[in-house]
């Protein structure tokens, strides 16, 4: 793999890690609000996923000497798997009818077509496409934004039910 791809997910999977694990000091400070709010457990646990699967995406990426169709068949499993949890709990959340904050309609369709995307380019790089690395950086990044403004949405929610 080029050394620019390299560098790329270097940046990504450690960025996603230090956030992930920042969501996670701030889940266990509010762990009673959460439990308690559906929408913020769901929320919670999205956050989690997200970052946890761009870090893993990320790490699978590092992994030396295999080629970009092993690559691919990893990336599938997991986003797969990740891309069921957030729309799982995306609905959850919004049938729950509990914290409305966020949750509508353009935020799931930006969220899901980011985890479409990196499923598209797992089955692209088994294909053998190296555009699939394209893809799965844009759909990455634009994933960040949402994952890292969904943490805000979050935090927002446990602040408004504390002051209630």
């Amino acid at each position: 793999m080029p050394e620019q791809w390299i560098n790329f997910f270097v940046m990504i999977g450690s960025g996603a890690a230090a956030l992930a694990g920042l969501i996670f000091v701030a889940m266990s400070i509010n762990l009673g609000i959460i439990i308690r709010n559906t929408t913020h457990k769901n929320r919670a646990i999205n956050m989690l996923t997200g970052f946890t699967a761009i870090f893993m995406a990320s790490s699978f990426a590092l992994i030396g000497n295999q080629n970009l169709g092993i690559l691919g068949f990893e990336w599938l499993i997991l986003w797969l798997i990740a891309t069921v949890i957030f729309i799982r709990g995306y609905v959850i959340a919004i049938r729950s009818g509990m914290s409305s904050i966020g949750l509508n309609m353009p935020r799931l369709a930006g969220s899901t077509i980011c985890h479409l995307a990196q499923i598209t380019s797992a089955i692209f790089l088994i294909l053998g496409y190296s555009s699939g690395l394209y893809i799965a950086a844009i759909a990455t990044i634009v994933l960040f934004a949402f994952l890292i403004s969904g943490a805000w949405l979050l935090m927002i929610g446990i602040y408004k039910d504390r002051a209630a």
